[in-house]
């Protein structure tokens, strides 16, 4: 877990029990607005903390790169080329929406998605 890059140690300190053998931990960004307290990417899902879950309730959401059917980039009035800080990923009939803290760290997380996704 060395190289893996994060926002706040203790949200790393959170995930980390979670990561299975033999999978890599890439980012952990802390998020911004209701809900999702933080995402977490590896090399095999996409994990989030969401504080809104199931009224009140907290959960630790999973979700497997094979299940991700798109991820959109957020367009915040700049056009394509602008930086936006919010990404939607699509799983099935759902879609989780998260806001980041800095267009850099959206990027950043598009990047590590996509680059599973296409591999």
């Amino acid at each position: 877990m060395a190289d893996t890059i994060f926002d706040k140690q203790d949200q790393l300190d959170q995930i980390t029990p979670w990561i299975t053998d033999g999978e890599t931990l890439h980012c952990v960004y802390d998020c911004k607005g209701a809900g999702t307290g933080f995402i977490a990417i590896t090399d095999k899902r996409l994990m989030f903390y969401d504080k809104a879950f199931l009224r009140k309730r907290k959960a630790l959401t999973s979700v497997p790169f094979g299940r991700i059917t798109s991820v959109s980039s957020v367009d915040e009035g700049r056009g394509l080329f602008g930086t936006t800080s919010e990404l939607v990923v699509t799983s099935g009939a759902n879609q989780f929406e998260f806001e980041f803290r800095g267009g850099e760290k959206a990027q950043s997380a598009y990047r590590f998605i996509m680059k599973h996704l296409l591999a």
